[in-house]
């Protein structure tokens, strides 16, 4: 009898293995693409220039894609862009802010 149950339940544990594997696909990435369009604001609003604009654009970029997945129901993948967003517009605000603190020649 102890080896029938055995038997019974691997496949079950398995099972709830897959569902709760798949269960965290299946949430949209509601913070992480809010953090992404919060931290390109900011970067916006820093007024950019030369290499600050670039990462802006990038993770602008970024972002959209994210949004592209996440109409498509990829979540995996609209989460890693959100976070690459969110990262690229933080490094965009940082060397916004580094531009704007050089002296004027």
């Amino acid at each position: 009898m102890p080896r029938l149950r055995t038997l019974l339940l691997v496949p079950l544990g398995l099972f709830a293995s897959l569902l709760l594997a798949a269960a965290c696909e299946t949430a949209p990435p509601v913070q992480e693409m809010s953090d992404a369009r919060q931290a390109i604001a900011v970067a916006r609003e820093a007024a950019p220039a030369n290499d600050a604009a670039k990462e802006l654009e990038s993770a602008e970029s970024y972002l959209e894609s994210a949004e592209k997945n996440l109409d498509q129901r990829q979540y995996s993948a609209a989460r890693d862009d959100a976070i690459e967003a969110k990262a690229r517009a933080i490094k965009a605000l940082r060397l916004s802010e580094s531009d704007n603190n050089q002296p004027y020649n």
